[in-house]
């Protein structure tokens, strides 16, 4: 390939990554605009980037619209305890899935990955009449025992512990090491970046999910931020925009405060660890 070519295919490539991210956060700095205007900037032709005058009011008034530190506690809960449960689950089945081998360990492995192919609107009709039989309709339980488990989370994980070096975990074995203390002290450890990376995804999933909550609930005590948000619509009767995105806005600061803390292990998980 001559220089002439090589510089284009740079250029070409430049491009392409500007029009992705173009894609990506423009719409992103638009809430952020529309989250500090007055109401009749939001609905004016042709739009304006920038406010005339900044109205963090739009903050406290998407607050005070409904239970919202109700609605947050909830979401912090849900997330939380289910990231707490998925780690117990997928740690011990992927230990079991890269370092053991037993009979028809493939053919539960090959269940497990058809699994992510099953949406969540297909099994929430048996999950919803489960819930109801144990009566946890209502109930933050309802909103989390669903989700004790990942098969992605296992998948990545398994991808993880199999490269850890046999000979790490066979001293530690020769040491008297339990199964459990080999799994705390040497492979959760080994396997960090892609346990952080889980966690981001996993947290993101769930704390802005809409769907499960609304099949799950019917009242505010156990509704989660994004039901919150979507009451926001009724606000002063029809579509208040500036406080729609302010709504958005307390809904996806979270969401940034954790992934500013977990980019580098999500590096490291993707180039180090081999999950692609």
């Amino acid at each position: 390939m001559t220089t002439a070519s090589k510089s284009i295919v740079r250029v070409l490539n430049v491009t392409a990554m500007l029009v992705l991210v173009a894609i990506f956060v423009i719409p992103f700095l638009w809430m952020i605009s529309t989250s500090l205007k007055s109401y009749s900037e939001t609905v004016i032709f042709p739009p304006k980037w920038i406010p005339s005058e900044i109205m963090w009011s739009n903050f406290a008034a998407a607050w005070n619209s409904g239970p919202f530190l109700k609605y947050l506690m909830n979401s912090v809960v849900v997330s939380i305890s289910i990231l707490l449960l998925q780690f117990t689950t997928i740690t011990l089945a992927a230990y079991a899935f890269a370092r053991y081998s037993f009979k028809g360990d493939k053919l539960l492995f090959g269940i497990t990955m058809v699994t992510l192919m099953i949406p969540g609107q297909l099994i929430f009709l048996p999950v919803y009449l489960l819930m109801s039989k144990w009566g946890l309709i209502n109930n933050l339980l309802a909103l989390i025992l669903p989700f004790s488990s990942s098969a992605f989370g296992i998948f990545m994980l398994r991808q993880s512990f199999k490269q850890v070096q046999e000979e790490l975990i066979e001293a530690a074995r020769l040491d008297d090491a339990p199964e459990w203390k080999i799994i705390l002290k040497i492979m959760v450890p080994m396997a960090r970046p892609t346990l952080v990376t889980f966690a981001l995804f996993s947290f993101i999933a769930h704390w802005n999910d809409y769907f499960w909550p609304l099949v799950m609930t019917t009242s505010d005590a156990a509704r989660t931020l994004p039901i919150g948000i979507s009451k926001l619509r009724e606000v002063d009767g029809g579509a208040a925009w500036h406080i729609l995105m302010a709504g958005n806005m307390i809904l996806v600061i979270p969401i940034l405060i954790v992934f500013s803390f977990a980019q580098r292990q999500i590096i490291k998980a993707f180039v180090y660890s081999g999950v692609k």
